[in-house]
């Protein structure tokens, strides 16, 4: 059989005395044990990104993408069997061990896996206490600057049939917060970058429908946002202990070791429904952001779909953007420091200064951390945009350096959206329609909020000849995420897309509408001024094309004509009327 060798982050499991379970009640206990799959195992697992390889009656092996997200697993798992034991006589209790380890192993062409990465892990979980997570220092490594649990150092352990000793650290989880010891507490860590909790949102109006709602919206929002990369987000389970009670949210943030919390509200009036929420420093209680939605009843799960994603596109931004503030504070920055400084920099548009800043962060960032897969990603997005947007006179060699530097980081991290949806955007200006809309439509199905993607399958179809059907798709990364921080991107491709068909009218408004949103692309001006210039309007058009020059002086009609996305002929005699209005505009020729 066909084998691949790799690195992988490694949870092993097992439940605690399974034999005396079993002997005691065998059907019960493989009931509750079904039952806790169904409802807490499975479900947490997938949220957090992992594979599950085998299972073995009472015990499992699962593959994860990063130490982080296997560990987030272990602890809301642990957390969730605290929950479900409380009340039970000790003899009746599910109790589990975990052991994880980042190591080398073998993966066979039926995904199972084999090698000391899985053997040690499955040790490690022999020695670990009922409750407890071990971590080899493999793993410990890679989380020890995330973690608000209290820690053993058990030194080097040797484990059976593992050649060399292996150094064990044990995670005290599992156990109710107040039982937690004094000096546990007092070392303490700082809450992690991109905490959050996502408290119950409030039924301010007491249907229990409205209340199924409100559940729904929590636990989908908690799950979307645990798809940011390097996200901490609170397990469903503990934040849902906090339903009902009216505690300080700074309390919440010290309790949860959280930096943000966010909390909302459902309210039906008459046939309209409501729904407030508002973003908190947790260390702080300082507002950062509120928003509010008034939407007709209708159907209550498509409502929830809508407004969960909503959610979810504008409040990544907001804390990218929390978290680049207090980097810019820091007195040493660290290569994640430095990476949201960059990723707030390119959230702010496409311009040459902002994507240089965005770059100059992104590669000091992995000056300091090479492995910082973020960053790798990062740099990939700046170069396949400064090619996109006529940024540069090499656009070729702008997107043949994204090319490269996406497909290193989807070799190591194949299913990260955001390294998809770039290398789509590749595809698509490097005359590979096709491709890029199959890469894009991978992007949304790992990630079905990437408004952005939406977008971009728009613009595809332009550059396949049916511009007439891109405006369809921008409108509905709108309805999507309309205040995206790259919303006038979208309202861009409809005016390019209107432009296309000589709809000159209706394209001038879509470009007044993203220059409005972000005056910050050069594109769009000149774009304008093609537009204005076939509309006769040509002193209008003159003062567009100056307003571009000033954010991108080498802008010229040869780098546009060089710099064609597309053989497709209906394509090709489009943009030959947009050539023409540039020149009517005064765009220098180059």
């Amino acid at each position: 059989m066909a084998e691949t060798r790799k690195l992988a982050a490694i949870l092993a499991a097992d439940v605690v005395g399974y034999s005396k379970l079993a002997g005691s009640d065998e059907e019960r206990t493989l009931a509750r044990l079904r039952a806790l799959w169904s409802d807490l195992i499975g479900p947490t697992i997938a949220v957090h990104h992992g594979r599950v390889v085998k299972r073995t009656g009472d015990g499992s092996i699962v593959e994860f993408r990063s130490v982080v997200d296997a560990v987030r697993c272990a602890i809301d798992v642990q957390n969730g069997m605290v929950e479900r034991n409380a009340g039970l006589p000790p003899e009746r209790r599910i109790e589990f061990r975990v052991g994880i380890h980042l190591g080398d192993v073998v993966e066979e062409s039926d995904g199972d896996l084999m090698g000391d990465g899985v053997n040690i892990a499955a040790r490690l979980e022999g020695i670990c206490p009922p409750n407890g997570i071990c971590l080899s220092e493999d793993a410990y490594r890679q989380v020890k600057a995330r973690l608000d649990l209290a820690v053993t150092d058990l030194g080097n352990q040797e484990l059976k049939n593992i050649a060399e000793p292996v150094r064990v650290y044990s995670l005290q989880v599992g156990v109710p917060a107040q039982a937690k010891s004094i000096a546990a507490e007092a070392h303490k860590l700082p809450p992690p970058r991109l905490s959050i909790v996502v408290l119950p949102f409030a039924n301010l109006g007491g249907d229990p429908e409205q209340d199924y709602f409100a559940d729904g919206v929590t636990e989908s929002l908690t799950t979307d946002l645990s798809r940011m990369s390097g996200s901490f987000v609170i397990g469903r389970n503990t934040a849902f202990s906090y339903k009902g009670k009216h505690i300080d949210l700074k309390q919440i943030g010290r309790e949860l070791n959280v930096r943000y919390v966010l909390e909302g509200s459902v309210q039906r009036s008459g046939n309209r429904l409501r729904v407030n929420v508002q973003l908190i420093d947790a260390e702080s209680g300082t507002h950062l952001w509120a928003e509010r939605f008034d939407k007709p009843v209708a159907d209550l799960f498509d409502m929830q779909d809508e407004i969960v994603a909503r959610l979810a596109n504008q409040l990544g931004t907001q804390l990218i953007a929390a978290e680049a503030r207090r980097a810019e504070q820091a007195p040493h920055p660290d290569s994640v420091d430095l990476y949201y400084q960059g990723l707030a920099w390119f959230n702010k548009g496409v311009n040459r200064e902002f994507m240089m800043q965005a770059r100059d962060f992104f590669e000091r960032a992995r000056v300091l951390d090479p492995g910082n897969l973020d960053a790798l990603i990062g740099t990939g997005q700046v170069d396949a945009t400064l090619g996109s947007a006529y940024l540069t006179d090499d656009r070729v060699r702008s997107l043949a350096a994204a090319e490269a530097t996406l497909t290193k980081a989807l070799r190591l991290a194949p299913n990260n959206a955001i390294a998809h949806e770039f290398m789509g955007v590749v595809y698509l200006q490097t005359k590979r329609a096709a491709q890029g809309i199959a890469e894009l439509e991978r992007s949304l199905a790992l990630n079905p909020n990437l408004a952005e993607a939406l977008g971009f399958i728009g613009l595809a179809k332009v550059f396949d000849g049916r511009a007439e059907e891109a405006e369809q798709h921008e409108k509905e990364a709108l309805r999507l995420s309309p205040r995206d921080h790259s919303a006038w991107l979208w309202t861009h491709f409809i005016g390019g897309a209107k432009m296309q068909l000589g709809s000159d009218d209706e394209a001038a408004i879509w470009f007044r509408r993203a220059i409005e949103l972000n005056p910050n692309l050069p594109l769009t001006h000149f774009f304008l001024a093609a537009t204005l210039a076939h509309l006769g309007k040509l002193e209008e058009a003159r003062a567009e094309t100056q307003a571009g020059l000033a954010l991108d002086p080498t802008f010229s009609v040869r780098r546009y004509v060089l710099g064609r996305e597309s053989d497709n002929p209906v394509f090709v005699r489009q943009i030959e009327r947009v050539t023409v209005g540039l020149r009517k505009a005064g765009v220098p020729e180059g």
